[in-house]
């Protein structure tokens, strides 16, 4: 199983889009600075997962929230704000 994952930075609320196995894992490393694109945005917590069977269907759907109007509207839907 495959997850989308929506993180809300504590600092400034900023959301952060991304697929992962292990969700839990990948917030571990995004909050202690692995990743450039949140490491100035730290800490951040997880504001919604969702399952998708295969990588492929994950994939497009982050894409679709990550680069779409409509799914940025849905991504701050989604992530209660």
């Amino acid at each position: 199983m495959y997850y989308v994952y929506i993180l809300r930075s504590v600092a400034t609320g900023k959301l952060y889009v991304g697929t992962a196995r292990d969700v839990r894992k990948r917030l571990t490393q995004h909050n202690a600075g692995y990743s450039i694109a949140t490491k100035p945005y730290r800490p951040f917590q997880l504001a919604r997962t969702e399952g998708y069977p295969t990588l492929a269907e994950a994939r497009k759907r982050e894409w679709h929230l990550k680069c779409t109007p409509a799914g940025g509207r849905q991504k701050r839907q989604l992530a209660g704000g």
